[in-house]
């Protein structure tokens, strides 16, 4: 679900999209456990298409989980060649994603 420009996966509800680009930053965050701040890694892709649509957005996760998923597609851009369907899992320290990937036809 787009909010804005920002890309939110909802619990059980594929998101389609095509990333063109990415960056692995640090974040600010505030620690949902302690209430104090804290920093972590995140992962963040431009979106040109989503749900077959065009897109300018952004989707970004701090989740290992689902970056240990994309983590193969992300030396030289191979993301590029894809669109990943991406289906969040449960919520909280639970929470799982599933990644499906459409290799997108050479033009």
């Amino acid at each position: 679900m787009p909010l804005g420009n920002i890309i939110i996966l909802d619990s059980e509800i594929p998101e389609r999209m095509h990333f063109t680009s990415h960056v692995i930053a640090d974040r600010d965050i505030t620690d949902p456990s302690t209430g104090g701040p804290g920093i972590r890694k995140v992962l963040e892709f431009s979106v040109d298409k989503l749900n077959g649509q065009p897109a300018n957005a952004k989707f970004s996760t701090m989740s290992e989980n689902l970056y240990a998923q994309l983590e193969a597609y992300l030396p030289n851009g191979i993301y590029r060649g894809y669109e990943f369907i991406i289906t969040k899992r449960g919520s909280g320290y639970r929470t799982k994603y599933k990644v499906d990937k459409v290799l997108l036809a050479a033009v």
